[in-house]
């Protein structure tokens, strides 16, 4: 494992100021925060990451869930994904959240992983993860062995030729479809990003993964307040029952009066190249009636734009039975 410097901050001001320090021409660029570490220590012994410093947040006060004056929810930074998903607010008003969370990871890493550490999780592309290897994502410019290689669980949506690198948070698939906001302190002061402008797609650039700068810390991330009445379903496919990443989810937040979809939040998981909210999907069912007829076109849609590699094009069907049967799951429950 690579040499590196461990602190332990004792409150944000500090934080901030320990990550701009850096060795590097770009300030903060070999920082890396920890909480849980249950991403960042696994990369840390492959020597895919190699930080000059790590910073220890979990002094920071950021492990709250709190309900907002507008009736919304502020989850900390370092709240935990089992503190989340049993959270009775979340369970009452966000269940879509609790399930996806509970249906990631086991139980042990569940209590250790943090909301913020999921919104950046890695992918989990072989070779993105095998530093004796090629990646785009890891080494710009040096090629992305996947496109002609073992590809079967990597992504059809959001692809380029750079990189196909599948998106792994379950978490993220469900905020994507509550449309969170996430919050970040870092040297330039404080902002709040749309959950979809959160995550870039790979394009010629798959290193840069999000719009976080050097030295930027997430506080916390804001759900807006829940809408009446909406059915919430998070559906995963994968290989094995537990402990597996996802070939294909969906999570549905889905409104209905008088028989009709009045409103439709829709994401989809383990396809894409980012959590990946399908507004083509939404414009379907919208105003239009909540029957298998609609959500199957509502399924069509979401993948219409799929780039199947030479083995994962199974996904494609997958990823439409999965979402078709979510929102039918959603009428029922």
């Amino acid at each position: 494992m690579h040499n590196f410097e461990f602190i332990r901050p004792p409150d944000l001001a500090t934080t901030i100021t320990a990550a701009a320090q850096s060795k590097t021409a770009q300030q903060g660029a070999d920082v890396r925060f920890m909480a849980g570490g249950t991403t960042l220590i696994d990369l840390m012994k492959l020597n895919v990451e190699t930080p000059e410093r790590v910073l220890d947040i979990n002094r920071l006060l950021l492990d709250k869930v709190e309900q907002t004056s507008e009736g919304g929810l502020n989850i900390g930074a370092t709240v935990r994904n089992s503190d989340l998903a049993y959270h009775p607010i979340v369970q009452r008003n966000y269940s879509v959240l609790s399930q996806a969370i509970l249906s990631g990871a086991s139980a042990q890493i569940r209590n250790m992983a943090t909301t913020a550490g999921n919104l950046v999780q890695r992918s989990r592309c072989v070779y993105f993860r095998d530093a004796t290897m090629p990646c785009n994502k890891r080494n710009p410019g040096s090629g992305c062995p996947a496109i002609t290689g073992s590809n079967r669980t990597l992504a059809i949506l959001g692809t380029s030729e750079h990189c196909i690198a599948t998106n792994p948070s379950d978490m993220c698939v469900a905020m994507a479809a509550l449309e969170a906001t996430i919050h970040v302190q870092g040297p330039k002061g404080a902002r709040a990003i749309a959950f979809g402008d959160f995550h870039f797609l790979p394009g010629s650039t798959p290193h840069r993964e999000t719009v976080l700068e050097p030295g930027d810390l997430i506080t916390h991330v804001t759900l807006p307040p829940p809408i009446k009445g909406s059915k919430h379903v998070y559906l995963k496919l994968r290989d094995r029952a537990s402990y597996e990443f996802a070939l294909a989810s969906a999570a549905v937040v889905l409104t209905i009066a008088s028989g009709n979809v009045t409103r439709a939040r829709i994401a989809l998981g383990g396809v894409a190249t980012k959590p990946w909210r399908s507004h083509e999907a939404e414009a379907v069912l919208a105003g239009r009636p909540a029957n298998d007829a609609n959500f199957r076109k509502a399924a069509e849609a979401a993948l219409r734009s799929a780039k199947p590699q030479s083995e994962n094009g199974f996904k494609i069907e997958l990823a439409r039975r999965c979402l078709t049967h979510a929102l039918r799951t959603a009428l029922t429950s």
